[in-house]
């Protein structure tokens, strides 16, 4: 099964890709290796504005990391030159959860994006992560997520 199956069979159509907030780009190519920004979760279209440990819970941060991992692969997409099946391997993710300093809980956070690569990519999908608690993210967004992945 393609990825482009994996994704029909999970209702998944890919977004059009964001446009930079700031001075840089959206992914950047060295080799067989893409590295894509960080995302932020969005909701509605706009950041998803919350903190973990205070107004939001680990699910709803769980479900916009998955969000975000949508908007990556949208980004992973483009950077392939529109085709997915050139991807060899999501290597490392690296997420950036928006939360109190006693919320321990940005692993599962970030599993919402984690699991997503694993069903989307299956084998390809498995991959090295960091996940950190932040005092606070761009536009105050509850998630940023950040991508290396390496492709044919």
């Amino acid at each position: 099964m393609s990825f482009y199956d994996k994704l029909k069979a999970l209702n998944i159509e890919l977004p059009a890709v964001s446009t930079p907030a700031a001075a840089y780009v959206m992914f950047a190519q060295t080799g067989n290796t893409i590295f894509l920004s960080g995302h932020i979760a969005k909701k509605d279209g706009k950041p998803w504005v919350g903190q973990l440990g205070k107004n939001l819970t680990t699910e709803e941060g769980k479900q916009a990391a998955r969000g975000v991992a949508i908007d990556l692969i949208a980004t992973l997409q483009e950077a392939c030159g529109g085709d997915l099946n050139r991807v060899k391997r999501i290597v490392k993710v690296m997420s950036l959860v928006n939360s109190t300093p006693d919320y321990t809980e940005q692993h599962l956070v970030t599993n919402g994006a984690s699991d997503l690569f694993g069903e989307v990519f299956g084998e390809q999908g498995k991959h090295a992560r960091s996940a950190f608690g932040v005092a606070q993210i761009p536009l105050g967004a509850c998630v940023e997520i950040e991508l290396i992945a390496e492709v044919a």
